[in-house]
């Protein structure tokens, strides 16, 4: 059975999967209606109110949420579709935490690495902010609570959205476009929209459809959590902006008041980076059937192959 496949060894009726996807998305639903609804001055009202919380507390409170919602996440999946959070999570008989170490360290070397060489071309817009005891706090909070909220990402959308979606219309391609689709929308109201505009849905889209790649060819959420999780992390702990939408504590800061240049910063990655990242995958993971993998057919499978829990 391959992962989306996965969603058969639970209960899979669509009142069930309403309901989750309602209750589980509500934030980021309620997130992009008031993104519709505020004008420009309500929504850097909004930002500039934000600011003014401490970095760390404001962090925390955006974050918390994301552990309340994981959780209940896992409680429907367990106990109203009656399936395994393993079932959800990778088509192995167990999760490969190595595949979560190795896409953590992958996407960590590369952002520090990029950073780096930037830094030392041009640092005229960079300063040191760094503060032992506030940085110390960043830290802690953010290796403590950003793997619910980068969890919540990919199991919503990667993982319940992508499977449920996947068994409904019979195909992968489709829940691969739309969950994309669905994860650049749940960040437009991001301040980085605002700023640099709406190519910046390019990134967020761009990414959830690399991160739902992953997934499908690797059979599994392990290489998008350990993508994800490292990306987050990186950002929250390595630079900030005024303009970035996690303001943080973090070693350093951006000076200047604008965003760089929109298309190095957003579209490269997308288009040179991002292939590049899933060809190294591909390489060490010896990924094969790309066409069968993100478009082939999804079909019920024989009875004996799944059961659900409780039966």
């Amino acid at each position: 059975m391959n992962y989306i496949q996965q969603a058969y060894k639970g209960k899979t009726e669509l009142w069930m999967f309403v309901l989750t996807a309602l209750v589980i998305s509500g934030i980021f639903i309620l997130n992009f209606i008031m993104y519709l609804i505020s004008s420009p001055e309500d929504m850097e009202a909004a930002y500039e109110l934000m600011k003014e919380i401490p970095a760390n507390v404001s962090l925390a409170i955006n974050l918390i949420p994301f552990a309340v919602l994981l959780i209940l996440l896992f409680v429907f999946v367990k106990f109203i579709h009656q399936r395994s959070i393993l079932s959800l999570t990778t088509a192995r008989s167990k999760i490969d935490w190595s595949r979560i170490a190795f896409s953590f360290f992958l996407i960590t070397f590369l952002t520090v690495a990029s950073f780096a060489i930037s830094y030392f071309s041009d640092s005229s817009e960079i300063e040191v902010q760094f503060d032992l005891v506030n940085f110390s706090i960043l830290l802690i909070i953010s290796l403590v609570l950003f793997p619910f909220q980068i969890g919540l990402e990919e199991y919503l959308f990667r993982g319940y959205f992508m499977q449920h979606i996947g068994i409904i219309v019979g195909n992968k391609w489709f829940p691969l476009l739309f969950t994309s689709l669905l994860f650049g929308l749940a960040h437009s109201a991001n301040p980085e929209v605002a700023e640099m505009g709406f190519i910046t849905m390019v990134f967020y889209i761009g990414t959830g459809l690399m991160l739902g790649i992953m997934t499908l060819m690797d059979d599994g959420l392990e290489l998008a959590l350990g993508f994800h999780f490292g990306n987050n992390l990186i950002a929250a702990l390595l630079i900030t902006s005024d303009w970035a939408a996690l303001q943080t504590d973090a070693i350093f800061r951006y000076t200047s008041e604008q965003a760089g240049n929109t298309i190095l910063d957003i579209v490269v990655p997308v288009l040179v980076f991002y292939p590049i990242i899933l060809l190294i995958m591909a390489k060490r993971y010896k990924w094969h059937s790309w066409k069968e993998r993100l478009f082939g057919s999804v079909s019920k499978p024989p009875e004996e192959d799944y059961k659900i829990i409780g039966e």
